[in-house]
């Protein structure tokens, strides 16, 4: 199948070359745009662990500094797996989502042992910190990125989208922002299989007409790729 791969473009060259490995033809054309903030380093002395809901959050932290010697709690495989190129070695792996990594942090770290520190973006929700807060965890929040949308279709989905034959959404805003770009460009996706990550990330997806909408059995990029087939 060819298929296109919105995803920043780190993220958008990892989920490309699994899609090869699978015998699929990926087009990467990333919807959003991660801009890393810089700043003074990051005042770590009190922090118990990081609090990772992106691999992106993992790698703004990084750039800031050069510590490697506290847990980090992952969302997900891949967030633990840009975690350990990164250079920790103490990583928690939550495979699921907010309320899953949520639960992994109460099972295994103790509010009295010091602050949790949640390396995000300025787009992102708040769940997990009040989910922790609720349950006696001091929350420090450092916005080290955002990820704006771009505002028009790039390139190489226009020139590929007749060919296609599915696209990944992996987050609501990156099926807002598809929604957004094919609708600016005048473009029907009605040959087109979705994939989507979870419910959420596929509800912007109903302004459009789409062969078929797939829901992934678990909030992951495997499950994605599976639910691809």
């Amino acid at each position: 199948m060819r298929v296109l791969v919105t995803r920043p473009i780190d993220d958008a060259n990892d989920t490309a070359a699994l899609l090869k490995a699978r015998g699929h033809d990926p087009v990467v054309a990333p919807l959003l745009e991660v801009r890393y903030h810089d700043g003074q380093p990051l005042h770590l002395d009190s922090i118990q662990g990081l609090l990772a809901t992106s691999a992106n959050g993992v790698r703004a932290f990084a750039r800031r500094t050069s510590r490697r010697d506290f847990p980090i709690f992952a969302i997900g495989a891949q967030t633990a797996q840009t975690a350990r190129d990164a250079g920790f070695s103490d990583i928690r792996n939550a495979d699921g989502n907010a309320d899953t990594l949520a639960q992994a942090v109460q099972a295994t770290a103790r509010p009295l042992d010091g602050p949790l520190l949640h390396a995000t973006g300025a787009e992102a929700e708040g769940r997990l910190a009040a989910a922790l807060t609720a349950a006696g965890f001091t929350i420090r929040t450092e916005v080290l990125y955002d990820v704006p949308a771009v505002t028009d279709l790039p390139s190489a989905a226009r020139e590929a989208f007749p060919t296609l034959d599915a696209v990944l959404i992996f987050s609501a805003r990156s099926a807002q922002a598809f929604v957004s770009c094919v609708t600016r460009a005048g473009l029907i996706p009605g040959h087109l299989i979705a994939v989507a990550i979870s419910l959420a990330a596929a509800k912007p997806l109903s302004a459009l007409a789409f062969r078929e909408v797939r829901i992934a059995d678990h909030p992951n990029q495997a499950s994605v790729l599976d639910a691809l087939g």
